[in-house]
């Protein structure tokens, strides 16, 4: 049976970005890529934990993931990936601001959900069939589904850097329940599977 997933990388402290996120610092201010150097420096060390992060049949993520922009849509912009982003499914992005989708190359299409995240589910859950949906991010995405009760897997990839203020994960989400699945790591990162239960 297809399940709910979301991957997160983050800080030691619990940050999944810094402060003032733009175009210039997509993960804010003095960040740059210290959550993600392990996707970068140690690709074959980490070569199942990339390939599951993007392996679901739908992809759910907030806007200020897709977008540097707030308010009205910039429509020029289709992404911080490129031409052909890493998803290669469909992505449904929760905004305020209605917008035409956005089909790009490798078989993504961005369609904007401006009716809430259980709206974005639905249409996730539709898309990828009986493959899984993935929780793509931000943190504040990422909380709302948790608070909710939506997410089953929680995959969280902890870098060594501790940030002191900026984006948290976890933040008002209320009480859960965590169950370790598996553990397993390098030098920049450590990969930690969870099982999600109330």
């Amino acid at each position: 049976m297809s399940k709910v997933t979301c991957d997160m990388a983050m800080s030691l402290d619990g940050f999944a970005a810094g402060l003032n996120q733009s175009l210039e610092n997509p993960f804010g201010e003095g960040v740059g890529d210290s959550l993600t150097r392990w996707m970068f420096e140690e690709p074959e060390a980490n070569a199942e934990v990339i390939e599951a992060i993007t392996a679901a049949g739908a992809f759910i993520m907030g806007r200020n993931m897709f977008s540097p922009g707030r308010g009205d849509w910039d429509l020029d912009w289709t992404g911080w990936w490129g031409d052909e982003p890493p998803y290669h499914a469909p992505v449904f992005v929760l905004t305020n601001h209605v917008r035409e989708p956005v089909r790009m190359g490798g078989g993504t299409t961005f369609t904007f959900v401006t009716d809430g995240p259980e709206a974005a589910l639905e249409q996730a859950r539709k898309a990828a069939g009986d493959d899984d949906v993935s929780i793509a991010g931000g943190a504040h995405t990422v909380n709302q589904y948790l608070a909710a009760g939506l997410i089953d897997e929680l995959r969280v990839h902890i870098a060594p850097v501790v940030l002191g203020a900026g984006e948290r994960l976890f933040e008002g989400v209320g009480r859960l329940a965590l169950e370790p699945v598996k553990v397993a790591g390098t030098g920049l990162v450590t990969h930690v599977t969870y099982r999600v239960t109330r």
